[in-house]
């Protein structure tokens, strides 16, 4: 029997299919596998490659099958579609897996740890939180249009529709049962923004905590929310979009730079706009 060199791995819930295909790509086996038995399974392979599409649990399951001694990749799934088969199904994704995790030019995603993730999740539950308070301004907004009222545009204004709703000119003019669900808006509101400026100094306090973080912040125009976000994405090194130009930060020692590219396309910039020049004088 051939030996198994990739195994491409599509995960679920509770059911999962493995492929398994030798050097050559012959299939070695393609096996239904429930979640209690993964692990199992995968302790009795040998050291292989195992491609799994970064999904959601893709990285706790790349973090349980690295400590058996697998080698795991997690492949985009925009770069797995094209090698999916009709009639997709569990064991057509997983052949797809595989084959793209043979490819030479195949791109894959870093490996998380549960700290990065954590830190991703921090993010996450501001963008919830925000989000609902903007549903909850909306609604602030169409329900005291229904009465006649315009609220200004702005969470800064809904302070102070918290203060108007007592006052004896619009109390007068909305009834007492709508009265009382916009002061449960308003106060949810309240809370809401109490919360997003808690997770505002979380932010604040990991970011001064992270060595390369706090280099970032150097930065101008850079601040906390956004240079600890792009460190929480994973990568072994942080990029920063600044502009026109991109900076990079890859190791504890290194300072903010240009991008070494741009530094060395800068030459053949200069020499193609001087060809320019002179073909352009050459036609006049």
């Amino acid at each position: 029997m051939s030996q198994v060199i990739t195994i491409g791995l599509d995960i679920a819930k509770s059911s999962f299919h493995a492929h398994g295909s030798d050097e050559r790509g012959d299939v070695v086996f393609s096996r239904k596998l429930s979640r209690g038995k993964l692990l199992d399974f995968f302790a009795t392979q040998p050291a292989c490659l195992v491609a799994m599409e970064a999904c959601g649990g893709a990285h706790h399951w790349a973090r349980e099958l690295t400590q058996l001694g697998h080698e795991v990749r997690l492949i985009p799934p925009a770069y797995v579609k094209p090698f999916v088969k009709r009639h997709k199904n569990d064991a057509v994704d997983a052949e797809a897996i595989c084959e793209a995790a043979r490819r030479p030019g195949m791109r894959f995603v870093a490996i998380k740890t549960e700290e990065q993730q954590a830190a991703g999740m921090v993010f996450r539950t501001r963008d919830l939180l925000v989000r609902q308070r903007t549903q909850l301004i909306n609604a602030l907004r169409g329900h005291l249009a229904e009465y006649g009222w315009v609220a200004p545009r702005g969470k800064a204004q809904m302070a102070i529709l918290a203060d108007l709703l007592d006052e004896d000119e619009m109390a007068s003019s909305l009834p007492e049962a709508a009265r009382a669900m916009f002061r449960i808006m308003t106060d949810m509101l309240a809370e809401l923004g109490d919360r997003i400026a808690d997770l505002d100094k979380e932010i604040a306090r990991r970011a001064r905590e992270d060595e390369v973080a706090r280099r970032l912040m150097t930065i101008p125009g850079i601040g906390a929310d956004r240079c600890y976000r792009d460190r929480g994405a994973g990568a072994s090194c942080c990029h920063v979009q600044q502009g026109s130009r991109l900076c990079c930060v890859a190791g504890p020692r290194s300072a903010p730079t240009l991008d070494g590219r741009q530094a060395q396309a800068r030459p053949h910039l200069e020499n193609g706009r001087a060809n320019d020049q002179a073909a352009s004088h050459h036609r006049r």
